[in-house]
């Protein structure tokens, strides 16, 4: 009677593989799905060709011209002309050569980037402060500015 125990044991080890055959029967049904995507893309593909042979003889690209504002020589204060001169400049080129004096002077934080340490200098320019940012920074040069 123990040998019929034993037998019995060993049924439940088949069911495992029984599991296996499953999986396979997932596989075929992945793939009808697949057919369907890919005519799909193909009818999308010519839809997208169309527009892109229009696009390019639309207009040739203009020439930016720098806004006039921008372009104004102004007259740097006092405490503003001991970085970049005391003659009339743009603020475009004030502000290009506020930057040349924070990366010659090592002057941008080495975590946040866009942020200056104020030295002596640049601290009067920035009104007392130790730490601007680099928006704030323009902002503050702004106010040096006369016309």
């Amino acid at each position: 009677m123990a040998v019929t125990k034993k037998a019995a044991s060993k049924t439940p080890a088949k069911k495992p593989a029984a599991k296996k055959a499953a999986p396979a029967k997932k596989a075929p049904a992945k793939k009808p799905a697949a057919a369907k995507k890919a005519p799909a893309k193909k009818a999308a593909a010519p839809a997208k060709k169309a527009p892109a042979k229009k696009a390019a003889p639309k207009a040739p690209a203009k020439k930016r011209t720098p806004n006039a504002a921008f372009m104004k020589p102004m007259t740097p204060t006092e405490v503003l002309s001991g970085i970049v001169g005391s003659l009339p400049l743009p603020r475009t080129e004030v502000v290009k050569k506020v930057w040349n004096y924070i990366k010659s002077n090592k002057l941008q934080d080495e975590i946040n980037k866009r942020l200056i340490n104020a030295d002596e200098k640049l601290k009067a320019v920035f009104g007392g402060k130790k730490q601007v940012s680099m928006f704030e920074m323009t902002k503050l040069i702004n106010k040096q500015l006369k016309p």
